[in-house]
C-alpha cells in the first residue's frame, strides 16, 4: 500500500504507545488484514487508537509487533509503496529493494481494545480542531498534578464547552455540535496529549464523540471519524473552578487590539534579551505598544508596534512563552487585549476585523508578571 499513506497512519498510532510501558506487550501495534482493508491499533489500558485503511489483501491474518519499529521503517522506506507479509514469527517489511523482519510479539498476551461508549453527537472536525488547538496550550504538563494535564469537556445541550489550566494562564473555548439527546448534560475531564493528537488527524471530517459514565465504572471518552477510532479513560479528579478568573465585562477598563502577526514576531524578537525567568514588558499607549527586554547591563531590545488602546496607558510583564502560546493558538489576524488592573489577569482573544467585538465563546486568561514599572 501507499508508503506516506501507511507511514501517517501508523505514526499516528504508535504516538499513543508508552515509551516505558508497565508491561512490556503494551509496546505493541496489532496489524491486520482482512476484507480489503489494513486495521492498525494499540493500546496501553488508558488510551487506544486504531485505523483502518483500504489494502491490497492477499491472506487474512493479524500479528503484533513493535510499534514504534514499525513506524519508524514506514516512514524511512525508499519507494512510494510498501508490503507486508507473516513468515511464520517473523513480518517483513519491505519497499524496492529495502527489506526488514520484524519479530512478532504473543498475541494471546495482548489485551482486547475498549469498545466505544454510545455516540452522543456529531461535530465538525475543523470546529473541533480549531477548539482544542486554542485550548490546549494552557494544559499543565507536569504528571505530578494530573487534573491539570487535563482538558475539562463540559456538555450543555447544544454547546460543548473546553477548559485547561497549568495555574498561570487559563483557555475557554465553546463550539456547538449535534447531540443525539438535546437536553444532554455531562461533564468528563480528557488527557490533554489525547486531544491535542485527534484535533490533528481528524480536521478534516466529522467527529463522533462518544462518552461513557463514571458512575457505571465505564469513564471512557471515544472519539470516531475518517477511518479512525479513539479511546481515553478519563481523569478522575475535580477540576479546579476557574471561571472567577475570566474578567466580568463590567470590570473591563482597558482593551488594546493588534495585528497578531507583527504582536508575534516583535514578541520573539524582544524576547531574544530576555532572561528565562524574566518579564516581557509592555508599554501601551494610543496608538502604539512598545515592548522592551532586557537590562543596560546587559543587553536589552525595544520595539513599538501600532495598537489600538481604549482607556489610560497601562504598564504590564508578561511571561514570553505564555504569550506566544496565547497569541499563536488564535489563528486570527487580530488579537485583542481585555485589562482590569496591571496585577489582574488578562484576558486574550482573536479578532477577524480591528473593529469585530469578542463574541465570548472564548478566552485565554494569561496572569501578568509583577515588578513592572
Amino acid at each position: 500500500m501507499g508508503r506516506e499513506v501507511l507511514a501517517e497512519a501508523v505514526g499516528w498510532v504508535a504516538k499513543g504507545l508508552p515509551s516505558r510501558p508497565s508491561v512490556p506487550i503494551l509496546a505493541g501495534m496489532s496489524v491486520e488484514a482482512a476484507d480489503g482493508m489494513l486495521t492498525v491499533s494499540g493500546f496501553d489500558y488508558e488510551s487506544s487508537a486504531q485505523v483502518s485503511l483500504p489494502a491490497e489483501v492477499g491472506d487474512d491474518g493479524r500479528v503484533l509487533v513493535s510499534g514504534r519499529l514499525l513506524a519508524g521503517i514506514c516512514r524511512a522506506m525508499p519507494r512510494d509503496t510498501v508490503d507486508l507479509s507473516s513468515e511464520g514469527a517473523r513480518v517483513a517489511v519491505s519497499s524496492g529493494a529495502a527489506r526488514f523482519a520484524l519479530q512478532t510479539l504473543p498475541l494471546d498476551e495482548y489485551p482486547p481494545l475498549p469498545e466505544l461508549p454510545a455516540a452522543g453527537g456529531v461535530v465538525s472536525g475543523e470546529v473541533f480542531a480549531r477548539a482544542v488547538t486554542q485550548v490546549v496550550t494552557a494544559a499543565g504538563r507536569d504528571d505530578t498534578l494530573p487534573v491539570l494535564t487535563g482538558v475539562r469537556v463540559e456538555i450543555r445541550g447544544p454547546v460543548i464547552t473546553l477548559l485547561a489550566t497549568d495555574r498561570y494562564r487559563l483557555a475557554v473555548r465553546s463550539f456547538t455540535w449535534e447531540p443525539n439527546d438535546p437536553e444532554i448534560e455531562a461533564d468528563a475531564l480528557v488527557p490533554a496529549k489525547v486531544l491535542s493528537g485527534l484535533a490533528r488527524t481528524m480536521a478534516g471530517h466529522e467527529v463522533t464523540l462518544a462518552l461513557g459514565s463514571t458512575r457505571t465504572g465505564d469513564g471512557l471518552i471515544g472519539f470516531e471519524g475518517a477511518g479512525r477510532r479513539a479511546t481515553s479513560r478519563l481523569i478522575d479528579a475535580e477540576f479546579p473552578k476557574v471561571r472567577k478568573l475570566i474578567p466580568a465585562p463590567g470590570s473591563i477598563t482597558r482593551t488594546v487590539t493588534a495585528d497578531t502577526a507583527s504582536l508575534i514576531e516583535a514578541v520573539k524578537r524582544v524576547s531574544l534579551v530576555a532572561e528565562r525567568t524574566s518579564p516581557l514588558r509592555f508599554e501601551f499607549t494610543d496608538g502604539t505598544a512598545i515592548l522592551s527586554a532586557g537590562s543596560g547591563e546587559e543587553a536589552e531590545a525595544t520595539e513599538p508596534i501600532e495598537a489600538t488602546l481604549t482607556g489610560d496607558p497601562l504598564v504590564i510583564g508578561f511571561n514570553t512563552g505564555y504569550l506566544v502560546d496565547a497569541l499563536s493558538s488564535l489563528g486570527t489576524p487580530f488579537t485583542h487585549f481585555s485589562f482590569t488592573e496591571p496585577t489582574k489577569p488578562v484576558n486574550i482573544v482573536g479578532l477577524h476585523s480591528p473593529n469585530e467585538t469578542p463574541d465570548g465563546h472564548s478566552a485565554y486568561i494569561v496572569v501578568p508578571l509583577r515588578g513592572i514599572s
